[in-house]
């Protein structure tokens, strides 16, 4: 039961914040029910159609796991941690002390147990303490005209106590000083801040999709069809179960790695998904878009009040829908993988039994991957539904599949070429330009090194990812807008 508790905390802290953005939307449902029931029934009926009900049915095994696990887990420390979240951070004072002054008092409060690190610089030497009188006969600390540093597992002794308010400072030079603090606090389970982040990619889903509803309603329609074409297929039904049954068995695979079975288990799952995810996108192109095509199914849909432009656009998010689900339930049950491989590498290797932190930070560090993972199945979706409009399923799929495997190579060609072969030299540029640089979507330095990816890279790729997007899509256009559908 311990060891269950250690590895189920991490997911259980993430369904957290599932469960509160649920019941976010939840709650904006109901309000937009008793403002205009017309559009709350349309919002009700567009959830029911498209993607967004599996993904509902997953928030509500989330919030089930929520309601289950939260008697064995820690919620108090959580509740707690959550209502300090505003009062600590970054705290930096600087003040002037006039020389022969005692006593002079700055404002911090903070908490002992939530004090990471601080530190105290000055000109003069100068004496601190918390409690008025002191400075002269017993200050915690003496800065004298250098900084005064203290961190976990530094040698400086951490002077402070107790809870502190107020500190006062003491002068007793003939010049003038200026002194410089620095406080870093944190709250008891620093992991909370990672509650709004997934509150707000469960509401930012919900409300990126009924805004494409509402904007731009015939391409929706398109897209919701698609969706649910592909979502119906046999082939995403046996690949999502094929990729479970995979990330599951990962688990027991011996790796043989002396200890980084943990991130054997993170590249080949994250691999694995965003291959699975990329040829249910290839499949779903050449079958929605080139069957449909040389079925004289597009003709049909065009000859109603729809465009080309919103058939190719609708088209792409229909691929798109699809394979977002997959990442969603594939990337839960890969979460759940990772954070349960800590402590059975532990247990196999007859190590002590390791804390709910350490898995949480394995999980956290994944999250970054699965979203790039997503950018580079989405530009692939792209670059497939340009083809689709003019080339079958069988050409389709050998043309993004050596797109895919020059794309990963491309930045190696460049890196190998030492300058005087030219050709190799050309032709690597030649591909970095006009191919994707599918390179920038793996993480596997970060795994081996233990990092997690910065917010800024995300940022980047979902830049680079974007504009490719809309060139493919720029691309697609040309090659239908002349295609004879007769």
């Amino acid at each position: 039961m311990s060891n269950l508790a250690v590895w189920l905390t991490p997911i259980w802290l993430l369904s957290v914040g599932a469960t509160i953005g649920t019941l976010i939307l939840l709650a904006a449902w109901g309000l937009c029910w008793i403002v205009n029931r017309k559009v709350a029934l349309t919002i009700y009926d567009t959830v029911n159609e498209g993607i967004l009900l599996p993904i509902s049915y997953a928030l509500i095994a989330l919030a089930a796991l929520f309601l289950i696990a939260t008697p064995m887990m820690p919620y108090q420390r959580m509740l707690a941690s959550l209502q300090r979240v505003g009062a600590v951070g970054d705290k930096t004072f600087e003040v002037t002390v006039e020389p022969r002054t005692s006593d002079q008092a700055v404002e911090l409060d903070f908490r002992l147990d939530e004090l990471q690190r601080f530190s105290i610089s000055s000109e003069q030497e100068i004496a601190i303490a918390t409690e008025e009188g002191k400075g002269y006969t017993d200050p915690l600390l003496v800065v004298e005209d250098t900084e005064y540093a203290w961190e976990p597992g530094s040698n400086t002794p951490r002077a402070f106590e107790e809870d502190v308010s107020t500190i006062y400072i003491t002068n007793e030079s003939d010049l003038a000083t200026a002194v410089v603090g620095n406080f870093v606090t944190d709250v008891e389970m620093p992991e909370v801040h990672k509650l709004p982040i997934v509150t707000g990619s469960v509401v930012g889903l919900f409300a990126i999709y009924l805004l494409i509803r509402w904007l731009a309603p015939r391409v929706s329609v398109i897209s919701t069809a698609t969706a649910k074409e592909a979502v119906s297929q046999p082939v995403f039904l046996l690949l999502t179960f094929a990729g479970v049954v995979a990330l599951i068995a990962f688990i027991y695979v011996p790796y043989n790695t002396f200890g980084e079975d943990v991130k054997m288990l993170k590249t080949s799952g994250m691999t694995l998904i965003k291959v699975l995810a990329i040829i249910v996108a290839l499949w779903t192109a050449s079958v929605s878009v080139a069957d449909e095509i040389e079925g004289r199914t597009a003709l049909t849909v065009l000859s109603k009040p729809v465009g080309r432009r919103q058939f190719i656009f609708g088209k792409f998010l229909g691929i798109m829908w699809p394979i977002l689900l997959m990442f969603v339930i594939l990337g839960i049950v890969f979460l759940i993988t990772v954070s349960y491989k800590v402590v059975y590498d532990a247990r196999e290797s007859a190590k002590t039994t390791p804390e709910w932190q350490e898995c949480f930070t394995e999980v956290v560090r994944i999250v970054p991957g699965l979203v790039l993972a997503f950018f580079e199945a989405v530009v692939m979706a792209a670059i497939s539904v340009a083809i689709s409009t003019r080339l079958p399923m069988l050409p389709n799929l050998v043309i993004c599949g050596s797109i895919y495997v020059l794309g990963h190579l491309g930045p190696l060609i460049v890196r190998s070429s030492v300058g005087e072969i030219v050709f190799v030299k050309f032709i690597g540029r030649l591909i970095t330009v006009v191919l994707p640089v599918l390179d920038h979507y793996e993480i596997e330095g970060a795994i081996a090194g233990a990092r997690t990816v910065p917010p800024d890279y995300l940022l980047t790729a979902l830049l680079y990812s974007s504009m490719y997007c809309i060139a493919a899509m720029l691309l697609a256009l040309i090659f239908f807008e002349d295609r004879d559908l007769a």
